[in-house]
């Protein structure tokens, strides 16, 4: 395939992002032409020979790996501190998701800017799988901003990403049918986790005072954690942080803040802190000290040796980050 010569850093650009996805779309239908149409089942899977999965976020990878145990080798795009909402997939990104046996990514427009790829990747046939598919649409929250979306940070309602689970031990189990119930075993395993992580963190917010139970944040991705966990939620930006927050949303923001005094603001790993930084210096303004009261792993995990780099360790520390935050207005 020849690709007609453009010089791609002198475009503007959203011309550029078109042509990002112009190209790595034929990427994909190039390597994919080769692929084989369905998942393959025929193929002995052990440890020695494990089935390929490809996760884009790391929240995802952990749970393919923690429900496939030794017979699944995981590769995620995204790592620590990386934002899933602004991603854009590399050539060699493309290649490994066409290369693997199974792709698992989150659905409802978290991975913006790879839609159009996994639309193509399933249309050529290839094992590409949204932990969401599964889901009621009246069990999601929906966007204000975006019509006939809904906020795909599902990881924070304990339920649905035991259903995510179960979504993944499904898949798994129609590829590797000779090990099906080894994979529904674990995902019913990892939902039992949940619920006493859930029950641990329910027992443990419970210390904050009414009042106090306000999480600010850089962006809107604890819509879920609010409803799970009866917590009202602000967010600086909206679900995505493709949509940039003005200076109306900072003044706003810091006028709900200042007249409820709301002890601490909080960051989050993936996202610039510049927003938060704003909204406190406009709260101050108003003759209220906010304090900053740490980092939330929002959309990504945290990196190894962090005490956060698995589904259980970035909830606990979520939650203590929280308590330490808005248990008291000194």
């Amino acid at each position: 395939m020849v690709f007609p010569r453009i010089h791609f850093l002198n475009l503007p650009g959203e011309r550029r992002s078109r042509w990002v996805i112009f190209s790595l779309t034929a990427i994909v239908l190039l390597v994919s032409g080769c692929a084989a149409p369905e998942a393959r089942t025929d193929q002995p899977v052990s440890a020695a020979h494990p089935i390929r999965v490809v996760a884009t976020t790391s929240m995802i990878a952990d749970l393919v790996s923690r429900i496939g145990g030794e017979t699944v080798v995981v590769e995620g795009l995204m790592g620590p501190g990386v934002d899933p909402h602004l991603y854009q997939a590399s050539e060699g990104d493309v290649a490994a998701l066409t290369g693997a046996d199974l792709v698992f990514y989150n659905g409802l427009h978290l991975e913006g800017k790879m839609v159009d790829i996994f639309g193509q990747m399933q249309q050529r046939g290839l094992a590409v799988h949204a932990v969401t598919e599964d889901m009621d649409e009246e069990d999601l929250l929906h966007s204000e901003l975006f019509s006939g979306s809904h906020d795909p940070h599902i990881w924070f309602d304990p339920v649905l990403w035991q259903r995510a689970a179960m979504t993944v031990g499904s898949v798994l189990a129609a590829h590797d049918t000779l090990r099906a119930d080894t994979y529904l075993d674990a995902a019913r395993g990892f939902a039992g986790q949940i619920d006493s992580l859930a029950a641990w963190a329910r027992s443990e917010l419970a210390c904050i005072p009414d009042n106090n139970r306000v999480l600010i944040t850089s962006h809107d991705a604890f819509g879920y954690f609010g409803r799970a966990f009866d917590m009202d939620v602000r967010g600086l930006q909206g679900i995505s942080t493709a949509l940039e927050a003005g200076t109306a949303d900072v003044r706003e923001l810091a006028s709900f803040v200042a007249e409820r005094r709301i002890p601490s603001l909080f960051m989050e790993s993936s996202i610039s802190p510049r927003g938060i930084e704003a909204v406190r210096a406009a709260v101050r303004d108003r003759g209220f000290d906010v304090r900053i009261g740490g980092t939330l792993f929002g959309d990504a995990l945290g990196p190894e040796g962090s005490g956060a780099e698995t589904y259980e360790g970035m909830l606990r520390s979520n939650i203590n980050t929280i308590i330490a935050g808005l248990s008291d207005t000194e």
